[in-house]
């Protein structure tokens, strides 16, 4: 019996399955960051937020197929390009969208775009009740962690990510 989901035409490239490697390796090298700059627990909900984050943001900013060049994914240029997408003021939602979009485009239909869609998904329609780190008037004022708001899990992980990156 041949698996449900197989590479190439007709069902089959020498029978084997689609296998989402680019997404694989972005994901485990975000889960590689988090657990080394220990900020929050494994398995928790803010986890999975920068986990899902930080992989989308490596995924959809290398290669289709995954990090390639001199280096490979942990060159000091790739960290650098990471930082500035995951960075405050950047405008990240829309550049998911638009990185998505151009991979739709391009043909992908892959299993690594299915997974990078699944998880921005996730990301955007997943509302997690948090510290309100936006509604701070004085940046050297500490945060009131009673004032909780609910955000949508992408504006939890996304510094999460970053603050971790910088942390590696």
């Amino acid at each position: 019996m041949l698996p449900e989901s197989t590479n190439g035409a007709g069902g089959t490239s020498g029978g084997g399955l689609a296998v989402p490697m680019a997404w694989l390796c972005a994901e485990y090298l975000a889960d590689e960051v988090l657990r080394a700059a220990a900020l929050v627990a494994p398995g928790s909900l803010e986890y999975r937020a920068g986990l899902q984050a930080l992989a989308l943001t490596v995924h959809l900013a290398g290669e289709p197929d995954g990090p390639a060049g001199p280096g490979g994914a942990w060159s000091a240029h790739r960290v650098d390009e990471w930082l500035r997408h995951t960075a405050y003021d950047r405008p990240w939602p829309p550049w998911v969208e638009e990185r998505l979009a151009a991979r739709t485009a391009d043909g992908g239909d892959g299993p690594d775009l299915a997974l990078a869609r699944t998880s921005w998904r996730r990301l955007r329609d997943t509302w997690i009740l948090a510290a309100d780190l936006d509604g701070r008037t004085d940046p050297e004022e500490p945060v009131d962690e009673t004032e909780q708001i609910w955000l949508p899990a992408w504006k939890l992980g996304l510094p999460l990510a970053h603050l971790s990156l910088h942390l590696r």
